[in-house]
């Protein structure tokens, strides 16, 4: 298991000159991973990202930003490719960069809720398996997954759960579509966050160790011993990424309602939660 932290928890976009200052911050924090969020695909040289990475021995993910103009399942065809044509883009970068696995709510854009009946959501659903299918066969050459992430109900009102993420995996049925679980959705929607886990056996290829109010894991609620056991119980061996964000960054805060310093800095935030997640899984 490797431990890892999203850039967001210090900046937004993530630009090459400041992928520069933050790979050798955070492996000198000991993680041993780091996360890319791809707000814009002109925001990075991913070439020299990967250059980057690699000098500072790091596993690295890319994390998809899914804004109003980018969402698979809109009622707006042109919106519709818009988001395709950006996952298309990501992938390639996401390989580019030297990651494997292109995490997040890939489906909708994030802040879009809407009320469906029965007949609508199926309705969706199809949809979105047949735009992820085009995706992941996408994927396939570049050696990328896409992990997709059930939100909580304020962010989305359509992947809200594990199962719901496990369906339209399943039928997806594609190696290059698979799941993504985050603590601080779950805590919100999940019964039980362990059963969650458990459910998604071996399609969770990514996960987020997030406390209850985004501060760093193991100050806050979150029912972390639940956890660790479940991802021991399934086996999991991927990456365990802090994601949370800085006020500082005006945008991504509003985005995220992030109101407030969640520790006494960013830094703090980052390497608390490290210590925690290293003892909760012994290593």
């Amino acid at each position: 298991m490797r431990f890892g932290v999203n850039a967001w928890v210090w900046t937004s976009p993530v630009t090459t000159a400041e992928l520069e200052k933050l790979a050798p911050h955070v492996a000198q924090m000991g993680f041993d991973w780091i996360e890319v969020p791809l707000e814009s695909l002109d925001d990075l040289d991913f070439r020299r990202g990967a250059e980057i990475i690699k000098e500072h021995g790091l596993g690295v993910s890319c994390c998809a930003a899914m804004g109003p103009d980018r969402d698979l399942v809109h009622p707006d065809p042109a919106i519709r490719e818009n988001g395709m044509a950006y996952i298309r883009g990501a992938i390639e970068a996401t390989a580019t960069l030297g990651a494997t696995n292109l995490v997040g709510p890939i489906y909708s854009a994030v802040g879009r809720t809407w009320q469906m009946t029965d007949e609508e959501r199926a309705r969706d659903t199809d949809l979105l398996v047949e735009n992820l299918s085009r995706l992941a066969d996408y994927a396939r050459p570049y050696g990328v997954v896409l992990c997709i992430e059930p939100l909580n109900r304020f962010e989305t009102s359509f992947i809200n759960l594990a199962t719901q993420a496990i369906e339209v995996v399943d039928r997806v049925n594609s190696p290059h579509c698979q799941v993504m679980l985050d603590t601080f959705h779950m805590n919100i929607e999940e019964k039980s966050l362990g059963e969650a886990i458990r459910a998604a056996g071996p399609r969770l290829k990514h996960f987020h160790a997030c406390e209850n109010d985004r501060g760093a894991p193991g100050s806050g609620h979150v029912p972390w011993n639940d956890v660790a056991e479940a991802l021991r119980a399934i086996g999991y061996e991927g990456p365990v990424v802090i994601e949370s964000f800085t006020a500082k960054v005006k945008s991504i805060a509003r985005a995220a309602a992030i109101w407030r310093a969640l520790a006494p800095t960013q830094d703090d935030l980052a390497r608390d939660g490290l210590a925690f997640l290293r003892g909760l899984f012994g290593n």
